[in-house]
């Protein structure tokens, strides 16, 4: 018997979004519903919205969840009706030729549900990352629910679905950020703190955080910055130069996502140290460097997507660290949130008032 239940919908290009009632369907082999308990609100969601990702409106907003498996499909042997899982959107294969050479973080065939929801009319939805979150209930494939302790908070175990994994992914995963290590973070949003814990936990020595606003800096303090840069009064990179013994970073990270920003990190970097770029740029973006300082700077310019994860064994160590108290998720919640709220949100978002705002279903 098919759901219905109440969602968040981006019908047109930078239009407010809507709360609408959606048709969720029984799931099909290897598919799962599962009964959201709570969703981050996400820039990657406002992409979506203004048009920055594609153009496959409507869009069912909301990727970044925990919740309960609520049924199963067919040859679903991952998970079963009362599993608390994270969702995921990089449900790997197992197949394609990266995961057949051990590297199933690079994934290029991963899953997504077979079905469509749809709304009360019948017009076929665009799920969010494959997720559609902001929803009281979702179809993913069986591969995107990664089972996790049942006793974190929804809230805060959900942001391990994007955001969060991401900026720890970056420094850990892509940047093999280690002991001794100095780091350098641009941007110090959610992802930008999520690295910047990331580097914290992996031992680095000093960990620059480098934003345009004073309030982002505080928050990058409490995350695990030694020292702070607002670029908007200093040149950054000079700044990390000179906190750095005038050599620049072993790993700069590149949490915004901008051909200026990057350039920075690029000029920013140790000889043969390592960019990492995990913020997303948008669709016209491009990048001019001269190619002899590429050659001659060595080292590595990396992309990071989703942090280079692995949902099956990331995301549960991450609870694990912080059930045991060592890396504080729940700091990265500013406030709880309705269903109704999230254009609000955005709003916030956009301004830089908050970290994540959380949806509680």
């Amino acid at each position: 018997m098919p759901y219905e239940a109440r969602a968040v919908i981006s019908r047109t290009k930078k239009a407010p979004v809507t709360i609408e009632t959606i048709i969720v369907p029984d799931p099909g082999p290897n598919e799962a519903v599962v009964r959201v308990q709570a969703c981050g609100v996400c820039h990657t969601d406002l992409h979506y919205r203004e048009g920055g990702i594609n153009d496959d409106y409507p869009f069912l907003l909301g990727h970044e969840a925990a919740g309960v498996v609520e049924a199963v499909g067919p040859g679903v042997t991952e998970v079963a009706p009362g599993d608390f899982v994270v969702l995921n959107w990089r449900a790997v294969c197992g197949v394609c030729r990266a995961c057949r050479r051990g590297r199933p973080w690079y994934c290029f065939d991963t899953h997504n549900a077979s079905q469509r929801m749809t709304l009360a009319d019948g017009t076929e939805l665009t799920p969010a990352l494959g997720i559609g979150a902001f929803a009281e209930r979702t179809l993913v494939a069986a591969g995107q629910c990664t089972k996790v302790d049942p006793e974190a908070s929804p809230a805060v175990a959900g942001l391990l679905g994007c955001g969060v994994m991401a900026g720890i992914g970056a420094a850990v995963n892509t940047g093999g950020v280690t002991r001794g290590d100095s780091v350098a973070v641009f941007g110090c949003g959610g992802v930008g703190d999520a690295a910047i814990a990331g580097a914290r936990l992996a031992g680095a020595a000093r960990i620059i955080a480098v934003d345009v606003e004073e309030r982002k800096l505080e928050w990058a303090r409490d995350f695990g910055a030694t020292h702070t840069v607002n670029s908007r009064e200093n040149d950054p990179v000079e700044a990390i130069r000179e906190l750095t013994g005038g050599h620049g970073a072993d790993v700069v990270i590149d949490a915004v996502g901008r051909p200026e920003t990057y350039e920075q990190a690029f000029y920013a970097r140790d000889l043969a140290g390592t960019v990492v770029l995990v913020g997303v740029p948008t669709p016209g973006m491009r990048l001019d460097l001269p190619l002899p300082d590429v050659f001659g700077r060595g080292g590595a310019l990396k992309s990071s997507w989703y942090g280079d994860c692995l949902p099956s064994r990331d995301f549960p160590m991450l609870i694990d660290l912080y059930t045991q108290g060592r890396l504080d998720l729940g700091r990265f919640v500013s406030e709880e949130i309705a269903l109704d709220d999230v254009e609000e949100a955005f709003d916030k978002m956009h301004r830089g008032e908050v970290l994540r705002s959380v949806v509680i279903l």
